[in-house]
């Protein structure tokens, strides 16, 4: 008996000592195998309907580094297959975004659009990618070694102020909906724009109630403080933000303030942290504010004289250069949602192909994987990383689907239509 134990206690030692010996690379890769990448937010849809107006017939996602001669700064677009499967992405949602600009009737033609070209891109890649409408789907796709694919509208401008739109974009495959974008709807007030509602309106209630009813995610990236709260007091399922930050680490609008984190596990709710270099450092978004001031100035300076504006924006440029934001940044985003939501509250939610660049060593989506080494590097364990990386965005998808199966019996919630 006691030769059984003392062997049973070296065995436990030399356990111990392997794992203690993993390097970060090593737990992180170790995570993002068992649970590779469920990313909230790309926008290349968007690219797709830019830089080729939806005709993509010839267009390689195999490979785009060739894509900068598709873009009038010469922007090669952040993803292709190669580069999710060298990122560990498993699962990713594609934003079916349109301008925020558009009138309603124009952005739910353009929503369908962009649907459309979405869903015949995952069609054209079958052995790469699985068009994901279920947490079950995502878990199928996973197992089969492909990339879920699903859909998130980006702006509530998309469904026309109609439940009956929203109704038919779920049924499109459309699995969650960003609130707001830049600009208020007529029923919620955005982030970026000057408060119209106080938060929701009576429409925008019945609004998330519905979402809730048919297991559309309510997305919060992009709404006011007062909105976030004001959908906190009304939802059932868990909402998410699908690409944004903290508000406590980087005062931007577009960030989330803890006292909406701090009721974000009582939601059951997951923040995807983005990688939006403005959302990241303080010192870049102050730089972002002070160059728009020196434009503005300039403008009022040299009025009708544009060619002055450019040469003293570049002369600025010159001497003002962009703080660089980093990895280090992101995982300290992390860090603070860490402690006042918890880990169980955190995901990723890159905005790949919708900004313009992204912290050095996340430049594109190969980078998960630094990303990862360095909250392993910062003591997060394997499981802590598992559930980042996909274990949270997978158990807030399946708990709003299991909301909307407990509500199978309850009636379309219904608001008159336009006689016209």
């Amino acid at each position: 008996m006691q030769t059984s134990l003392k062997l049973a206690a070296a065995l436990l030692i030399a356990t111990s000592t392997a794992i203690s010996a993993q390097t970060p690379e090593e737990v992180a890769a170790a995570a993002l195998e068992a649970a590779p990448v469920f990313d909230g937010h790309n926008d290349v849809p968007i690219q797709l309907r830019a830089r080729f107006g939806n005709v993509i017939n010839e267009f390689d996602f195999e490979d785009t580094s060739t894509t900068g001669e598709t873009h009038p700064r010469g922007a090669v677009m952040h993803t292709d297959l190669a580069r999710l499967r060298q990122g560990k992405v498993g699962a990713q949602y594609w934003s079916v975004y349109v301008s925020a600009s558009l009138e309603e009737p124009v952005a739910v033609q353009a929503t369908l659009e962009q649907i459309d070209v979405t869903k015949r891109l995952i069609a054209r890649y079958p052995d790469d990618l699985m068009l994901a409408l279920t947490a079950d789907d995502v878990e199928a796709a996973l197992a089969q070694g492909k990339i879920a694919s699903l859909m998130g509208m980006e702006g509530g401008h998309s469904i026309g102020s109609s439940l009956a739109v929203l109704r038919q974009m779920y049924a499109l495959g459309a699995r969650y909906m960003t609130l707001t974008h830049s600009a208020n709807t007529p029923w919620a007030d955005s982030a970026t724009d000057d408060p119209e509602h106080n938060g929701l309106t009576d429409f925008g209630r019945e609004l998330i109630r519905e979402m809730n009813r048919i297991g559309m995610q309510v997305d919060l990236s992009h709404v006011s403080e007062k909105t976030m709260h004001d959908v906190l007091d009304v939802a059932k399922a868990p909402v998410i933000f699908s690409h944004s930050s903290a508000r406590a680490m980087n005062g931007h609008a577009r960030n989330v303030p803890d006292s909406v984190l701090q009721r974000l596990p009582a939601n059951g709710g997951v923040i995807m942290v983005t990688f939006v270099p403005g959302f990241l450092s303080e010192a870049a978004r102050q730089w972002i504010a002070n160059r728009d001031a020196e434009e503005a100035r300039l403008k009022a300076l040299w009025q009708g004289q544009p060619e002055q504006v450019t040469q003293g924006m570049r002369l600025w440029d010159d001497r003002n250069p962009l703080p660089q934001s980093s990895i280090g940044e992101v995982a300290d985003h992390i860090d603070h949602i860490r402690v006042v939501a918890g880990i169980d509250q955190i995901g990723i939610g890159g905005d790949y192909d919708g900004i313009p660049f992204a912290p050095p060593g996340l430049e594109d989506v190969t980078g998960y994987p630094a990303l990862f080494a360095e909250l392993a590097r910062r003591g997060y364990s394997q499981q802590d990383l598992e559930k980042i990386s996909l274990r949270n965005a997978l158990r807030a998808l399946r708990a709003a689907e299991a909301y909307a199966n407990s509500q199978q019996g309850a009636a379309p919630i219904e608001t008159p239509a336009s006689a016209g």
